[in-house]
This record gives C-alpha cells, sequence and structure tokens, in this order.
C-alpha cells in the first residue's frame, strides 16, 4: 500500500498525519519535540508509525511537511548576520521604512531594530530610473572594499535591493555576479529574484527576511533529506508555503521567504477541506498550539489571502493564508505582575520544561496545567501514550498564584482561562474589524492541541452559536499538507492605466506569466498533472498610494474588455471600503498569476448515521462556571455518527481534549465532527 506522509512541527509537539492511498485510511500521531536535538523526534514519529500503523517507509510515495524554523529565527533573531548593498543615498531604506509606529496608540513604543544594521549598509554609485532606463552605470571597482569591510563585520551573506529593479534587474544582477566573484563562500540574493514588486521598503525587508534565514533553514531541510534517506523513504520531500500551497525542499533551501508561515497556512487548509466536507462555508478557524494562538477566516469555502503578514515584529510583502496570531497557546505561563494582575503568556514552557502537570521538569503555572487543575484533562490518556496528566504537580504550580491572589486554586485555574479567552476575544475582534465581517455570522472550527479545550468558552464570549470539533483537532495542520496543491505565485508590475490602449502589453505580460508558472510546475517541481492558474490584479484609483488585490478573468484581458476590468475593481473597492467611484479612472500596479499543480483528492468516507443518544464512559468531577460539578466524560473513539449529548460535559482523545460548557447541544456528523449549538 503506498502512503502519503504529512507532518507539521509546533513549539511542543510533531504531529504526523498517515494517508493509505488506496483506501483513504489515516493513521495520526503526536510526538514531543526535542529542542536539544531538532529532528531526531521526525525519526521517532516515523518509527512509531512504522510499529504501530504499518506505515512501511519504503512505501511512503510522498511526504509533506510543515515547520517553524524560518519563524522561529525571525522571533528568536538568531539568523545570519547580514550586509546590504543599495543606492548611494538610499542606505536609510531599512530604517525609515514607512515611518509608521507598531502601536499607534502608545507613546511608548518604538520601531523594532532592524535585521541589518546600519554599519553593515552599503550604498553604490550607479541608478536605474523608473522607466526601465540607466541614469548612471554600475562601478563594479567599488565592491571590492564593501565586500573587505563586511567580511570584517563577520557578514554571512549579501543582500543586493536596488531602485527600480523590478523593471530594469540588469543592476542587481551584475552586483550579485560580481559578489559571487569576489566572495564565493557567501550567499548572495537580489530582490529581483525573491520578489520582483514596486516600493523599495517592502521589496528590501522580503528580501532581508529571506537571507536572514537561510543558513539555519538551508541546513535544516539538508538534516530532512538526509533523515529521510537513513529510512530509505523514496519520496522527496516537500513543505508547506505560506501561500498554502507546496514546493520542493531543495526550492526551500533558497526560497526561504515562502516558507516562514507554513504551518499556519496548512492549519487553515487543513481546515477548509474539513469545513468544506462538513458543508460548511464561512468558517473561523482556532489553532491553539503549545506557544500561540492563530485566527484565522474560511469564507465561502476558501481560506483568505494578503500581504504584509507579520513574521515576528516585520512584515511579508508576498501572498500568504492570512492568520492574526496571539502568544496564548497550552504552554503559555501564567503571572501576577507587579500591580497584581493575573496575565497569561506570550512566554511559553514549550515541551521543555513544559507544563508541570507533565512532569518533565516544568514548574511554572501554563494554561494547560489550569485545565487539570478544572479536571478537563487528566481524565483518560492523551498524547498517543506518551503523557500521563499529574493534576498534582499543576495544582503545585497553581498554588502561588492562588496564594498572591488570595482565591482558592481553582478559582484561579478558571480566571487563566478567562484570561487566555479574553486576549484571543481582543484578537477575534481585530480580525472581524479588517474583514469587515460579523462573526455572530460564522461557526467556530477549533484545532490544534489547546484549541477545543479552550474553542467553546470563546464562541460564547464573541456570540458565535455554531462550533464544530474536526474528528482529529489536533493534528489539522499536518493533515493540511495532504490536501494542499503545488502552488505558485508570480508577479509583474506593471503600473498602467486601466484603459483600452493597456490591454496588448497585459496581455503579453499575462502570457509572460503563464510560462513562468507553467515551467515553475513542470520543471522545477516535477509535476505532470493538471494545471489551473488564478490571475489577480492590484489596482487602486488614480491618486490612490496604495491598491487593492482583484480576483479577474483571463479572458477580460486576452479580450480587452477594460469594462469588465474596471467593473471588478468598483465592487471589489466597495466590499473593502464600502465606497466606490465608478466615474473615477483606474489603474493597474501589478499583475499576479497563481501556477497551482493539483494534487491527487483526498475524500473520507462517510459513516451511517444511526441517531442515538451518547454514552458516556463515566461521570468526572470538575469545576465550571464557579462550582464544583460533576459532568459526564465521553471517549471521542466510542462516539458514533448521529450520537448526541448536551453540555457540559468532557470529550477525550488522544490528540486533544474537548471542553463542552453548559447550554450547548452536541451531534456528531456522518465524518464524525462534533456539532456544538445553543441547546434550545
Amino acid at each position: 500500500m503506498a502512503w502519503k506522509i504529512g507532518v507539521d512541527i509546533g513549539g511542543t509537539f510533531i504531529d504526523f498525519c498517515a494517508l493509505e492511498q488506496e483506501t483513504q485510511r489515516l493513521v495520526t500521531l503526536k510526538v514531543l519535540t526535542t529542542p536539544d536535538d531538532p529532528g531526531r523526534e521526525l525519526l521517532t514519529g516515523l518509527d512509531r508509525l512504522a510499529e504501530t500503523g504499518g506505515v512501511v517507509p519504503e512505501a511512503i510515495e510522498a511526504f509533506v511537511h510543515g515547520t517553524t524554523v524560518g519563524i522561529n529565527t525571525v522571533i528568536q533573531r538568531k539568523g545570519a548576520r547580514l550586509a546590504l548593498i543599495t543606492n548611494a543615498g538610499f542606505e536609510d531604506v531599512v530604517e525609515l521604512a514607512r515611518l509608521r509606529l507598531p502601536d499607534m496608540y502608545s507613546l511608548f513604543c518604538a520601531q523594532p531594530e532592524p535585521l541589518v544594521t546600519r554599519d553593515m549598509i552599503f550604498g553604490i554609485s550607479g541608478r536605474m530610473l523608473a522607466d526601465g532606463s540607466q541614469a548612471a552605470a554600475i562601478d563594479a571597482g567599488e565592491l571590492g572594499p564593501i565586500v573587505a569591510a563586511a567580511r570584517a563585520k563577520g557578514a554571512e551573506g549579501f543582500i543586493v535591493s536596488l531602485l527600480h529593479s523590478y523593471v530594469a534587474p540588469a543592476h542587481e544582477r551584475a552586483v550579485r555576479q560580481e559578489l559571487r566573484r569576489l566572495a564565493p563562500d557567501l550567499f548572495v540574493f537580489a530582490s529581483c529574484d525573491v520578489w520582483p514588486v514596486i516600493r523599495e521598503y517592502e521589496r528590501s525587508v522580503t528580501t532581508i527576511l529571506n537571507g536572514y534565514v537561510h543558513p539555519r533553514v538551508a541546513g535544516y531541510l539538508a538534516g530532512l533529506q538526509a533523515a529521510l534517506a537513513s529510512r530509505r523513504i523514496p519520496a522527496r520531500p516537500l513543505l508547506t508555503k505560506s501561500n498554502g500551497g507546496l514546493m520542493n525542499a531543495a526550492e526551500g533551501k533558497t526560497a526561504c521567504i515562502n516558507m516562514l508561515l507554513s504551518g499556519t497556512a496548512s492549519g487553515v487548509i487543513g481546515a477548509a477541506h474539513l469545513a468544506r466536507q462538513a458543508g460548511l462555508r464561512d468558517v473561523l478557524t482556532l489553532d491553539i498550539g503549545g506557544t500561540s494562538a492563530d485566527l484565522a477566516l474560511i469564507v465561502d469555502g476558501e481560506p483568505q489571502f494578503g500581504t504584509g503578514e507579520a513574521v515576528g515584529e516585520f512584515p511579508l510583502y508576498i501572498p500568504s493564508v492570512s492568520v492574526s496570531s496571539i502568544g496564548i497557546g497550552g504552554g503559555s505561563i501564567a503571572r501576577v505582575d507587579e500591580f497584581g494582575v493575573l496575565k497569561v503568556g506570550p512566554e511559553s514552557a514549550g515541551s521543555v520544561p513544559g507544563p508541570a502537570c507533565y512532569g518533565r521538569g516544568g514548574n511554572e503555572a501554563t494554561i494547560t496545567d489550569a485545565m487539570a487543575v478544572l479536571g478537563i484533562l487528566g481524565q483518560a490518556p492523551m498524547a498517543y501514550g506518551q503523557l500521563s496528566i499529574d493534576r498534582e504537580s499543576a495544582r503545585a504550580a497553581v498554588e502561588p498564584l492562588a496564594r498572591r491572589l488570595s482565591r482558592s486554586v481553582e478559582a484561579v485555574a478558571e480566571a487563566i482561562l478567562e484570561v487566555a479567552v479574553s486576549e484571543m476575544f481582543v484578537e477575534a475582534e481585530k480580525l472581524a474589524s479588517r474583514a469587515g465581517v460579523d462573526l455572530r455570522d460564522f461557526t467556530l472550527m477549533p484545532f490544534g492541541g489547546g484549541g477545543p479545550m479552550l474553542g467553546c468558552f470563546l464562541a460564547r464570549e464573541i456570540g458565535v452559536s455554531r462550533i464544530v470539533a474536526p474528528r482529529r483537532p489536533g493534528v489539522v495542520s499536518a493533515l493540511g499538507g495532504l490536501v494542499a496543491d503545488l502552488k505558485g505565485d508570480f508577479i509583474r508590475t506593471v503600473f498602467s492605466a486601466c484603459n483600452g490602449a493597456a490591454m496588448p502589453a497585459l496581455a503579453r505580460c499575462l502570457d509572460e506569466l503563464t510560462a513562468e508558472g507553467e515551467a515553475w510546475l513542470r520543471d522545477g517541481q516535477g509535476f505532470a498533472g493538471r494545471i489551473r492558474t488564478e490571475i489577480l490584479a492590484d489596482m487602486r484609483y488614480g491618486g490612490q498610494s496604495f491598491e487593492i488585490e482583484v480576483p479577474i478573468e483571463r479572458r477580460w484581458i486576452e479580450g480587452g474588455d477594460v469594462e469588465a476590468l474596471t467593473a471588478a475593481f468598483h465592487r471589489r473597492h466597495l466590499e473593502v471600503y464600502d465606497f466606490d467611484d465608478p466615474s473615477g479612472a483606474v489603474e493597474i500596479v501589478n499583475l499576479r498569476l497563481v501556477a497551482i499543480g493539483e494534487s491527487d483528492p483526498v475524500a473520507f468516507p462517510a459513516a451511517p448515521i444511526h441517531d442515538q443518544s451518547a454514552r458516556a464512559a463515566r461521570d468526572v468531577a470538575v469545576f465550571l462556571a464557579g462550582e464544583r460539578q460533576t459532568v459526564p466524560l465521553y471517549l471521542r473513539d466510542d462516539l458514533p455518527a448521529g450520537a448526541t449529548f448536551s453540555g457540559p460535559a468532557v470529550v477525550s482523545q488522544e490528540d486533544t481534549t474537548l471542553a463542552i460548557p453548559a447550554g450547548l447541544a452536541a451531534r456528531v456528523d456522518a465524518f464524525l465532527n462534533i456539532h456544538l449549538e445553543a441547546a434550545e
């Protein structure tokens, strides 16, 4: 039997989904991460899949991997020491950025320290103009002293970002070639190769991020390839990308920027697949792992995309699944500040030492410990036999906070959850405001190891009356890799009026993008299946400073249908800003193409539905809503399609625990998802 493996590495666990392609049988697993020996958890998981699931390494035909190596490198600021070469007079472009403070409401906030320090930024003569003509030639003789100075300051690589390279890349490529000759031991990335888009700051910071994470990402991926070879796995590894698609690991070593948000993006892709299968169109996803909570919107069955997503303290100007993140996870540490206020996160206990209840050396109270104190965790086996919850250690960790607050241990544990939920509520409201949606019209889908523990409580706060818990919530991000397509983004800055005279040039540009996208799939990825494309234009009214993304049809450009193009922009502008100007002049700034190599469909079989009341395994004592109470405990594997029950209740399974407060009625659908709605 042939297998397809999806893997996602989080802060506490590495998740595995193994799909037997002929039968669509799914085998799942979680393995604790090993920060002191990265990669060992991958081999451990593969060995356990072989032992318990019959996953023969030689039969693995596809291996899809999501990793947080890139984003963690940025957050922890452990990336490469870079030198930036730009035009003389523009050495401050990184520090000036867009002259926006991170928090406009704080008088004390400051810009983050740039990833390239000012003393490592070098200006050179030579200048291209916006029309692509040369104002002054490059003097290659200037680069020798720059290389010597950069080496003396410990440079590991060079970033080249010159004015107008999106339309005229000759200068950047000449500098790149000369740097490789002068310093063959140092890597070089040019902005025209990474993301050739208008605006020098956005282009520069995107290329800097790519170079900053390159050594660690390339080293990690080389180790991944060696690990798979050591297990005789024939599959060429694929990586999940920030745009929700896939690329091969060989490309990932240099196109590192495309995988910075791979884990969060694949979670949303997996959730969208499950939502469509369950017949849900508008969904708010809540992915809680060990260190963070990620929220995203699925509208009309499709994830939402954007540019400018935050990676640590920096914006990422490539197309990415739109995700809002906050430092609230299962391992988030609770504390009482100097004013006597209870705070939760963003510091996390991770997997080592981990929450106190894991018995791995942790002694600070976390959200997971609070759940154990309340009796929600520790009532049944979890983590595939790797963990047993020590509730007494959890109580001991919460006890110091209880003394400082002069409250009972249980009351403080419940307060920890309330603080965490309030933090997520604020982030959810921000997300809804940006998207212009009413979350009460959405269904909440909690997943990840911690999502089902807190999801129902968040839904109650934001007024969502429908919740759906997937069959295997703890491994949805790994599942996302199994259902994702190969996907590449290609862009040209055209900066053109949207009129009849511009249509021939736009048509030629579209042909070039199409050829580039198909070559990437066929030659770069070795894809031989069905290809489809999506076309978008970044458009604006004349005089506007920034543009919005507008989906367009190929036939509009090929047929010169200016009216259809402008009408699409007016509609989109109205949707985003509640305003349009049908008589206004319209400009196209960028033309973009998404090349998609469609993967084989994954369709889990539906189970026959037999209406029946669910049978509880036993009753357990919990502390909820400020009081001790006895509630039924259900084992997820014992809940058949059609089973019904009501909250308050606890549903336990190997990869997570679902906490259901009072007032919710549950029903299991044909795909074994649990649907929760406000009881009548």
